[in-house]
């Protein structure tokens, strides 16, 4: 049964900090999720899907219903919060293919979700992360720090991505902000990338997402007087 999140304004409950992971029911969602919940209270955030109910039920953690391309869906997800200890940008989209076979509709939609629902969901939850002098994640890519071929949208969005949080933990002085830059990761956009390039998919080649998840856990956890911010990792040969 998908859970769905409190009515009620929520921050830190009884002392344990609260977490909202976006794209939650994806494979380094759910290893982010897994990572996190021993030290945090989850709220699960992404469009509804059996997956996302599988981490919920796995977890006992509510779903958060959220739609990064509706902005009635962010400020519906942003408004019953009084605090937010860690904000994690998980979710985000993948058009394959070199630049000239690309189309203004595939940028756009890479751009609407990568970037601009992460700055807007962001934005709505900045007075509750303020409020618990919060922790800002941004799960990005090794496409983020260097283009990749036959990932043009990807790419750009990945760079603007990471210049956003440059600018939140500049602008925010009292959040802590983490850009992470994963290689490679065994994920269904891992999968249907391999696919695109006509090559068999082993996902030994590739980081586990349970590798990702505990950075994160440990940027998170890290002791207050340390702010990470950036963690890059690629997978060993």
């Amino acid at each position: 049964m998908r859970r769905r999140g409190p009515a009620c304004r929520v921050g830190t409950v009884f002392g344990v900090p609260t977490a909202l992971i976006t794209g939650a029911g994806g494979g380094i969602g759910s290893a982010i999720a897994d990572a996190l919940a021993p030290t945090h209270t989850l709220l699960l955030a992404g469009r509804p899907s059996t997956r996302l109910d599988a981490v919920a039920d796995r977890l006992g953690a509510p779903t958060w219903p959220l739609d990064l391309t509706d902005h009635e869906s962010i400020e519906s997800a942003a408004e019953v919060l009084a605090e937010l200890d860690v904000l994690v940008h998980n979710a985000g989209v993948l058009y394959p293919g070199p630049v000239a076979e690309s189309t203004a509709e595939q940028w756009r939609a890479s751009f609407e979700v990568n970037v601009t629902g992460a700055v807007a969901l962001t934005l709505a939850l900045l007075p509750a992360l303020r409020a618990a002098g919060g922790h800002v994640v941004f799960i990005n890519s090794g496409a983020g720090q260097k283009v990749s071929a036959n990932m043009a949208s990807y790419s750009a969005s990945k760079f603007a991505l990471r210049a956003f949080a440059d600018s939140l933990r500049t602008d925010e002085p009292t959040l802590r902000v983490t850009s992470v830059f994963p290689g490679r990761t065994d994920s269904e956009m891992q999968r249907d990338l391999v696919a695109h390039e006509g090559k068999t998919y082993d996902p030994d080649r590739f980081l586990r997402p349970a590798t990702v998840g505990l950075l994160v856990a440990q940027a998170v956890n890290a002791p207050r007087d340390g702010h990470i911010h950036e963690l890059t990792v690629r997978p060993n040969p």
